[in-house]
């Protein structure tokens, strides 16, 4: 018998998978939140099925999501990523994301940590919603609207409102699992 998931994690693909194991699970690893703002700028007008089955592309040809050499991107790295078909080939999110490295990088030495800033806006505790269906999923809320404008503020681009709050869900800042779903209770 299948366990209770979420309605948009369908058994057997690649979303139950993520769902099962990744999303809504605190995180707390620069690194790792480094590599969700990217994915998530990635996704922009895209589905996020499209983004996970190129998740490994992304991981090898961004250096493992090292903020530090993202930074450093010149154009000869922009064209080899540009040339990339196991990537969203798109110059628009490839410049995001060197622009968006060197902001995370003076983020973390503002704050210590990437971690210390975005769990900040939270209390450092995930938000627990405790919605019934998918359909009261809000596309984004206060919180992701205030952190938004605040990167924006700093010089990122690709983390407008509703970006920012599928970051917050895919990090556990938020548990927007359904309450009948079986990741719920465990996240």
């Amino acid at each position: 018998m299948s366990k209770h998931r979420c309605a948009w994690a369908k058994e057997g693909t690649i979303d139950a998978q993520y769902h099962d194991t990744v999303w809504g699970v605190p995180q707390h690893n620069d690194t790792t939140l480094f590599e969700f703002l990217i994915l998530e700028g990635a996704q922009a007008g895209l589905s996020w099925t499209t983004v996970l089955k190129k998740q490994q592309n992304y991981k090898q040809a961004f250096d493992n999501f090292d903020p530090k050499k993202v930074a450093a991107y010149k154009e000869p790295k922009i064209e080899e990523l540009l040339n990339n078909e196991g990537i969203i080939r798109n110059r628009l999110k490839i410049d995001s994301a060197i622009r968006n490295a060197k902001v995370y990088l003076e983020i973390q030495k503002e704050f210590g940590s990437f971690d210390a800033y975005i769990w900040g806006f939270v209390g450092g505790t995930p938000i627990d919603n405790g919605f019934k269906s998918m359909s009261e999923l809000p596309a984004s809320t206060e919180i992701s609207d205030q952190i938004s404008k605040d990167l924006k503020k700093r010089g990122m681009n690709f983390v407008g409102s509703t970006i920012i709050y599928a970051f917050m869900q895919a990090t556990g800042m938020v548990n927007d699992h359904e309450t009948a779903c079986f990741r719920y209770k465990e996240v």
